[in-house]
């Protein structure tokens, strides 16, 4: 499982990548406990003052959580939260978190970005939260980080419709704060990242702190009822019709 989260270290910045690049990079349980490991040994390690975090290869950032292993997963999963708890502790990390995102960063890879402190993107990158369309919700944080992100109207529309954006649309709107071209992506966040770890890393804990507190719903009170309304969703079979349509349809695509 090491070796589905690779791990860098960049002076006082951690890079970690997640790779699984055969599957653009989607998040499933072992992804996640790698996450949730590699997490840890930054949080006991004070010489990290700040983090990077991406995907392996061009294609995706995240793509997304892995269909077929959530097409699996019923109302005692989605209480439990999985991703909402990792991308919590990304959040809540004592040191800063820099996303480098190229390509697919849809449903929970959007999510996990959004759990990062700051988004840096390539021109290739495409932004979506398309949960609606397999019969479930954006319950790991896209219900309450994307609002405050970018307010609840164009939250609501991106949701809503679950359409994908570019990485233009996603700057104009406020979702990612830099974009670049797609080979000085890494670079860019790892110079953000550097820049922070100069910082002092009292006034940085508390100003990351700060204002997660002042500008987010809280986490508590959001993902009970998120995990709540998932949980019906789960069971439901308009889910599962759904997400075997997906499923057979990119049988089919490997089969041509």
């Amino acid at each position: 499982m090491a070796d589905l989260v690779l791990e860098a270290d960049r002076g006082p910045v951690r890079v970690l990548t997640i790779n699984r690049p055969e599957k653009r990079n989607a998040l499933n349980l072992d992804v996640v406990h790698a996450l949730e490991a590699a997490l840890a040994r930054i949080r006991s390690d004070d010489a990290i003052r700040a983090v990077v975090l991406t995907g392996q290869g061009e294609k995706a950032f995240v793509a997304g959580a892995d269909i077929a292993e959530l097409k699996a997963r019923g109302a005692h999963e989605a209480h439990r939260g999985f991703n909402a708890a990792l991308f919590l502790a990304v959040e809540e990390l004592d040191v800063p978190v820099v996303a480098a995102i190229r390509g697919w960063a849809l449903g929970g890879g959007m999510e996990l970005a959004m759990a990062c402190d700051i988004r840096i993107a390539g021109e290739s990158a495409r932004f979506g939260q398309p949960e609606l369309n397999l019969g479930i919700l954006p319950a790991a944080g896209g219900l309450h980080r994307l609002p405050v992100l970018v307010g609840l109207g164009v939250a609501k529309d991106l949701v809503l419709t679950g359409r994908v954006i570019d990485s233009a649309e996603a700057l104009r709107i406020g979702l990612v704060s830099r974009v670049v071209a797609d080979d000085q992506v890494l670079e860019e966040a790892i110079a953000a990242a550097t820049t922070i770890a100069g910082m002092p890393p009292l006034a940085t804990g508390l100003a990351k702190r700060a204002m997660n507190a002042l500008f987010r719903v809280r986490p508590d009170t959001a993902f009970v009822l998120d995990c709540a309304a998932q949980g019906v969703l789960f069971e439901s079979p308009e889910k599962h019709a759904r997400m075997q349509a997906f499923l057979d349809a990119q049988a089919a695509k490997k089969a041509k």
